[in-house]
Order: C-alpha cells, then structure tokens, then sequence
C-alpha cells in the first residue's frame, strides 16, 4: 500500500501512476520501487502483575510440574467473566516455574 505523504490518504492505482483522491499529488509507478517500515512490536504487559505480585503470597501444597517440588506459592484472579470461577496461579519455590489451574 502506498500512501499520500501530504494528506496520508491510501493512493489509488490508475495505470501508469499512483493518484490521491483528496489533493492533487501524482506519483509515477516505477517497478523498481519499494517501501518498507519498520515494524515495531508493543510491550506485553504482565497479567499477574509482574514479580511484585508474588511478594506477599501464601504457600500451598501444590506438585511442581517441572520439577515435583511439593510447595508452591499461590493466588486467585477472576480473569474471566463474573460468573466463572476463579483462576488459581501457582509458582514453585523451588524452580520458580509458573502454571495456573482454571
């Protein structure tokens, strides 16, 4: 896609040119010509909130997946709809791996 740098409208393709509809700018097509822009990716928040989020939490007895450590720190968010139960996230304290149980 081309765009109009004055007004930054999408340019149409006529035969041998590039046109904008709203103003009166003209671009010659030329086979030769590409155009590339940077693509930049935003930032993922963290759901859990982050490593905070961990630092006043309770223990329970939970089997670590990873590493069949038998204690893990836990807590509860209600990420879905009010009428879903809530969604339990774990971490061990062991290996530090997470996982939920929804």
């Amino acid at each position: 896609m081309w765009f109009c740098p004055f007004c930054s409208n999408i340019l149409q393709v006529e035969p041998t040119r590039f046109v904008c509809g709203t103003c009166p700018y003209q671009q010659p097509i030329s086979s030769s010509r590409k155009q590339r822009f940077p693509q930049t990716r935003k930032r993922v928040d963290d759901v859990l909130g982050g490593a905070e989020a961990w630092d006043n939490v309770d223990q329970t007895d939970a089997t670590c997946p990873k590493c069949n450590n038998p204690k893990a720190y836990f807590q509860q968010l209600q990420i879905r709809s009010a009428d879903e139960p809530m969604s339990v996230f774990y971490k061990c304290t062991d290996c530090s791996h997470q996982w939920c149980q929804r």
